[in-house]
């Protein structure tokens, strides 16, 4: 199922934020572990995924840094920093407040993973 661009510009930051926060990743590793941890549901391409991670980075929720590979190659791996875990968990709590308006408007009926 693919989702209107402005529900998922409303919630990528915040799963980027919650990925990120289990571990430094690299943007293609990133985009990867966004589809398998939403069962393919959420997908990031680059064309999403990379102006986000600026974005991210500019408001310093995230950092990224050059580390060297074992062959030599540079990639950037990104981290959550101490006020993007306050962020998430303030997008967390908004997120279990829209969880239960909607449960009330829609009576509770098939939202229980939402």
């Amino acid at each position: 199922m693919k989702f209107e661009s402005q529900l998922l510009k409303g919630i990528a930051p915040v799963v980027v934020l919650e990925i990120l926060s289990r571990g430094k990743m690299y943007g293609y590793q990133l985009s990867e572990a966004v589809g398998q941890r939403s069962g393919d549901i959420l997908t990031l391409g680059q064309g999403t995924l990379y102006p986000l991670l600026y974005n991210l980075e500019a408001k310093k929720l995230i950092k990224g840094e050059w580390e060297e590979t074992d062959s030599g190659r540079q990639r950037r791996y990104y981290s959550i920093t101490s006020k993007g875990k306050t962020e998430l968990a303030r997008q967390k709590e908004q997120l279990a407040s829209l969880q239960k308006g909607l449960k009330f408007v829609f009576g509770g009926a098939g939202l229980s993973t939402v």
